[in-house]
Protein backbone atom coordinates (compact mmCIF):
# COMPACT_ATOMS: atom_id res chain seq x y z
CA UNK A 1 0.00 0.00 0.00
CA UNK A 2 0.78 3.51 0.18
CA UNK A 3 -1.70 5.28 2.70
CA UNK A 4 -2.11 8.47 3.37
CA UNK A 5 -3.83 10.72 5.83
CA UNK A 6 -7.44 9.70 4.80
CA UNK A 7 -8.53 6.66 6.99
CA UNK A 8 -11.53 6.23 5.47
CA UNK A 9 -9.70 5.99 2.24
CA UNK A 10 -6.98 3.92 3.31
CA UNK A 11 -9.28 1.14 4.61
CA UNK A 12 -11.47 1.02 1.43
CA UNK A 13 -7.72 0.47 -0.07
CA UNK A 14 -7.17 -2.10 2.41
CA UNK A 15 -10.31 -3.88 1.72
CA UNK A 16 -10.14 -4.11 -2.39
CA UNK A 17 -6.96 -5.73 -1.85
CA UNK A 18 -7.65 -8.40 0.84
CA UNK A 19 -10.04 -9.61 -1.94
CA UNK A 20 -8.05 -9.40 -4.57
CA UNK A 21 -5.78 -11.83 -2.70
CA UNK A 22 -8.55 -13.97 -1.42
CA UNK A 23 -9.62 -13.87 -5.42
CA UNK A 24 -5.87 -15.68 -6.20
CA UNK A 25 -5.80 -18.28 -3.36
CA UNK A 26 -5.12 -16.45 -0.76
CA UNK A 27 -5.68 -18.09 3.05
CA UNK A 28 -3.48 -15.68 4.99
CA UNK A 29 -2.93 -11.97 4.23
CA UNK A 30 -0.68 -9.95 5.66
CA UNK A 31 -1.55 -5.62 5.54
CA UNK A 32 1.54 -3.51 5.90
CA UNK A 33 2.41 -1.23 8.80
CA UNK A 34 0.42 2.01 9.48
CA UNK A 35 -1.97 0.93 6.61
CA UNK A 36 -4.48 2.61 8.14
CA UNK A 37 -2.88 6.02 8.66
CA UNK A 38 0.75 7.71 7.19
CA UNK A 39 0.48 11.81 8.20
CA UNK A 40 3.16 14.00 8.34
CA UNK A 41 1.67 14.85 11.63
CA UNK A 42 3.62 12.24 13.70
CA UNK A 43 0.90 12.69 16.82
CA UNK A 44 -1.98 11.90 14.10
CA UNK A 45 -1.89 8.48 15.30
CA UNK A 46 -2.82 9.70 19.05
CA UNK A 47 -6.62 10.37 17.92
CA UNK A 48 -6.90 6.86 16.42
CA UNK A 49 -5.80 4.96 19.48
CA UNK A 50 -8.32 2.39 20.10
CA UNK A 51 -8.83 0.14 23.73
CA UNK A 52 -7.88 -3.04 23.14
CA UNK A 53 -10.65 -5.13 22.28
CA UNK A 54 -12.54 -3.06 20.46
CA UNK A 55 -12.64 -0.02 17.96
CA UNK A 56 -13.52 0.81 13.98
CA UNK A 57 -10.18 -0.29 13.22
CA UNK A 58 -10.27 -3.57 14.68
CA UNK A 59 -13.90 -4.18 13.72
CA UNK A 60 -12.94 -3.69 10.28
CA UNK A 61 -9.63 -6.01 10.37
CA UNK A 62 -12.37 -8.72 12.25
CA UNK A 63 -15.10 -7.84 9.74
CA UNK A 64 -13.14 -8.19 6.78
CA UNK A 65 -11.27 -11.45 7.55
CA UNK A 66 -14.94 -13.23 7.77
CA UNK A 67 -16.07 -11.69 4.76
CA UNK A 68 -13.11 -13.00 2.68
CA UNK A 69 -12.77 -16.12 4.39
CA UNK A 70 -9.21 -15.37 5.13
CA UNK A 71 -6.53 -15.58 8.26
CA UNK A 72 -6.17 -11.62 8.19
CA UNK A 73 -2.49 -10.04 10.10
CA UNK A 74 -3.54 -6.53 10.61
CA UNK A 75 0.17 -4.63 10.74
CA UNK A 76 -0.35 -2.35 12.05
CA UNK A 77 -2.89 -0.01 14.45
CA UNK A 78 -2.59 2.38 17.34
CA UNK A 79 -3.65 1.00 20.76
CA UNK A 80 -3.70 3.00 24.00
CA UNK A 81 -0.75 2.95 25.87
CA UNK A 82 0.26 3.46 29.38
CA UNK A 83 1.50 6.87 28.40
CA UNK A 84 -1.58 9.28 27.29
CA UNK A 85 0.70 10.86 24.85
CA UNK A 86 1.76 7.84 22.94
CA UNK A 87 0.37 4.68 21.36
CA UNK A 88 1.07 0.74 21.21
CA UNK A 89 1.94 0.40 17.75
CA UNK A 90 -0.01 -3.32 17.62
CA UNK A 91 -0.40 -6.26 14.93
CA UNK A 92 -3.83 -8.07 15.16
CA UNK A 93 -4.28 -11.23 14.01
CA UNK A 94 -7.77 -12.86 12.92
CA UNK A 95 -8.71 -16.45 11.70
CA UNK A 96 -11.60 -16.65 9.17
CA UNK A 97 -14.22 -16.70 11.86
CA UNK A 98 -13.31 -13.34 13.04
CA UNK A 99 -11.87 -14.67 15.98
CA UNK A 100 -8.65 -12.40 17.28
CA UNK A 101 -5.85 -15.31 17.93
CA UNK A 102 -2.66 -12.66 18.26
CA UNK A 103 -1.54 -9.25 18.95
CA UNK A 104 2.05 -8.41 19.04
CA UNK A 105 3.10 -4.99 20.35
CA UNK A 106 6.21 -3.39 18.32
CA UNK A 107 9.55 -4.18 20.11
CA UNK A 108 12.07 -1.75 18.87
CA UNK A 109 11.37 1.20 18.12
CA UNK A 110 12.91 2.79 14.99
CA UNK A 111 15.73 6.21 15.33
CA UNK A 112 17.56 7.46 12.36
CA UNK A 113 19.19 10.42 11.25
CA UNK A 114 20.91 11.18 8.37
CA UNK A 115 21.11 15.28 7.36
CA UNK A 116 17.62 16.37 6.98
CA UNK A 117 15.82 12.97 7.13
CA UNK A 118 15.09 12.12 11.05
CA UNK A 119 13.21 9.46 12.83
CA UNK A 120 12.45 8.92 16.17
CA UNK A 121 9.09 6.68 16.85
CA UNK A 122 9.79 6.61 20.75
CA UNK A 123 8.27 10.01 20.74
CA UNK A 124 4.98 8.58 20.17
CA UNK A 125 5.23 4.95 20.62
CA UNK A 126 5.62 2.63 23.52
CA UNK A 127 7.30 -0.44 23.02
CA UNK A 128 5.98 -3.76 23.76
CA UNK A 129 7.19 -6.15 25.83
CA UNK A 130 7.07 -10.01 24.86
CA UNK A 131 7.43 -12.04 21.78
CA UNK A 132 4.63 -13.28 20.16
CA UNK A 133 3.90 -16.07 17.62
CA UNK A 134 0.90 -18.12 16.96
CA UNK A 135 -0.49 -21.36 15.30
CA UNK A 136 -1.68 -21.19 11.11
CA UNK A 137 -3.51 -24.18 9.91
CA UNK A 138 0.20 -24.55 8.21
CA UNK A 139 2.60 -24.13 11.32
CA UNK A 140 3.72 -21.63 13.77
CA UNK A 141 4.33 -17.90 12.40
CA UNK A 142 6.21 -15.34 14.04
CA UNK A 143 5.32 -12.03 14.30
CA UNK A 144 7.44 -8.64 13.75
CA UNK A 145 7.36 -5.35 12.69
CA UNK A 146 9.55 -3.12 10.32
CA UNK A 147 12.88 -2.48 12.58
CA UNK A 148 12.54 -5.76 14.11
CA UNK A 149 14.23 -6.60 11.24
CA UNK A 150 17.56 -5.64 12.17
CA UNK A 151 17.52 -7.75 15.84
CA UNK A 152 18.01 -11.18 15.05
CA UNK A 153 17.98 -12.28 18.52
CA UNK A 154 14.45 -11.43 18.32
CA UNK A 155 12.90 -14.24 15.86
CA UNK A 156 15.59 -17.27 17.53
CA UNK A 157 13.69 -16.86 20.28
CA UNK A 158 10.16 -17.35 18.58
CA UNK A 159 11.22 -21.16 18.35
CA UNK A 160 10.43 -23.73 15.09
CA UNK A 161 8.59 -21.14 12.77
CA UNK A 162 7.16 -21.86 9.27
CA UNK A 163 6.78 -18.35 8.60
CA UNK A 164 7.77 -14.94 9.53
CA UNK A 165 5.81 -12.53 8.80
CA UNK A 166 7.12 -8.39 8.74
CA UNK A 167 4.61 -5.69 8.11
CA UNK A 168 6.97 -2.51 7.36
CA UNK A 169 7.19 0.75 6.38
CA UNK A 170 10.62 0.97 5.77
CA UNK A 171 12.29 4.04 4.87
CA UNK A 172 13.42 4.59 1.03
CA UNK A 173 17.13 5.48 2.27
CA UNK A 174 17.31 2.10 4.81
CA UNK A 175 15.42 0.14 2.72
CA UNK A 176 17.45 0.57 -0.33
CA UNK A 177 20.67 -0.16 1.61
CA UNK A 178 19.32 -3.53 3.80
CA UNK A 179 16.01 -4.65 3.08
CA UNK A 180 16.38 -7.23 0.90
CA UNK A 181 19.54 -8.76 2.39
CA UNK A 182 18.09 -8.51 5.90
CA UNK A 183 14.67 -10.35 4.76
CA UNK A 184 16.38 -12.97 3.02
CA UNK A 185 19.02 -13.36 6.24
CA UNK A 186 16.13 -14.27 8.25
CA UNK A 187 14.93 -16.78 6.20
CA UNK A 188 18.37 -18.36 6.13
CA UNK A 189 19.20 -18.52 9.02
CA UNK A 190 15.34 -20.19 10.50
CA UNK A 191 15.27 -21.86 7.59
CA UNK A 192 11.45 -20.98 7.15
CA UNK A 193 9.42 -18.62 4.79
CA UNK A 194 9.19 -14.54 5.28
CA UNK A 195 6.26 -12.33 4.06
CA UNK A 196 6.54 -8.83 4.61
CA UNK A 197 3.98 -6.54 3.43
CA UNK A 198 5.67 -2.64 2.81
CA UNK A 199 4.51 0.56 2.34
CA UNK A 200 6.11 1.52 -1.01
CA UNK A 201 5.91 4.93 -2.73
CA UNK A 202 5.74 8.48 -1.98
CA UNK A 203 2.84 9.63 0.68
CA UNK A 204 1.30 13.06 1.72
CA UNK A 205 4.14 15.04 2.79
CA UNK A 206 6.79 14.33 1.46
CA UNK A 207 7.71 10.82 2.97
CA UNK A 208 9.11 8.02 0.78
CA UNK A 209 9.30 4.24 1.75
CA UNK A 210 10.73 1.45 0.06
CA UNK A 211 8.23 -0.89 -0.73
CA UNK A 212 9.50 -4.31 -1.93
CA UNK A 213 7.19 -6.52 -0.18
CA UNK A 214 7.90 -10.05 -0.98
CA UNK A 215 7.81 -13.58 -0.10
CA UNK A 216 11.24 -15.61 0.60
CA UNK A 217 11.69 -19.80 1.24
CA UNK A 218 13.76 -21.13 3.64
CA UNK A 219 16.49 -21.06 1.34
CA UNK A 220 16.61 -17.24 0.84
CA UNK A 221 14.96 -17.30 -2.22
CA UNK A 222 12.28 -14.75 -3.24
CA UNK A 223 9.11 -16.12 -4.61
CA UNK A 224 7.57 -12.96 -5.21
CA UNK A 225 7.47 -9.28 -4.93
CA UNK A 226 6.28 -6.06 -6.04
CA UNK A 227 8.58 -3.35 -5.96
CA UNK A 228 6.30 -0.24 -5.38
CA UNK A 229 2.50 1.44 -5.40
CA UNK A 230 -0.33 -0.82 -4.17
CA UNK A 231 -0.90 -4.40 -4.96
CA UNK A 232 -0.76 -8.14 -4.51
CA UNK A 233 2.12 -10.25 -3.29
CA UNK A 234 1.06 -14.28 -3.63
CA UNK A 235 2.79 -17.50 -3.32
CA UNK A 236 2.45 -20.90 -1.43
CA UNK A 237 3.94 -21.91 2.00
CA UNK A 238 5.60 -25.48 0.92
CA UNK A 239 5.72 -27.12 4.42
CA UNK A 240 7.60 -30.61 2.58
CA UNK A 241 9.86 -27.74 0.94
CA UNK A 242 10.74 -26.99 4.59
CA UNK A 243 11.19 -30.08 6.15
CA UNK A 244 13.23 -31.46 3.24
CA UNK A 245 15.46 -28.56 2.97
CA UNK A 246 15.91 -28.83 7.11
CA UNK A 247 16.69 -32.62 6.62
CA UNK A 248 19.53 -31.46 4.19
CA UNK A 249 20.94 -28.63 5.93
CA UNK A 250 20.05 -29.17 9.88
CA UNK A 251 21.56 -25.90 11.21
CA UNK A 252 18.69 -25.10 13.54
CA UNK A 253 20.10 -28.53 15.64
CA UNK A 254 23.79 -27.91 15.35
CA UNK A 255 23.51 -24.41 17.47
CA UNK A 256 25.70 -24.35 20.50
CA UNK A 257 24.34 -21.60 23.24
Amino acid sequence: MVSGPDVAANLQEAERLIADAAAGGAQLVVLPEYFALISPDETAKLALREPDGDGPLQRFLAETAVRHRVWLVGGTIPLTAEADDKVRNAILVYDDTGHRVARYDKLHLFGFRKGAEAYDESRTIEAGAEVVTFDAPFGRVGLSVCYDLRFPELFRAMGDLALIVLPAAFTETTGRAHWEVLLRARAVENLCYVLASAQGGEHPGGRRTWGDSMLIDPWGTVLAHLPRGAGVVLGDIDTEHQRTLRESLPALQHRRL
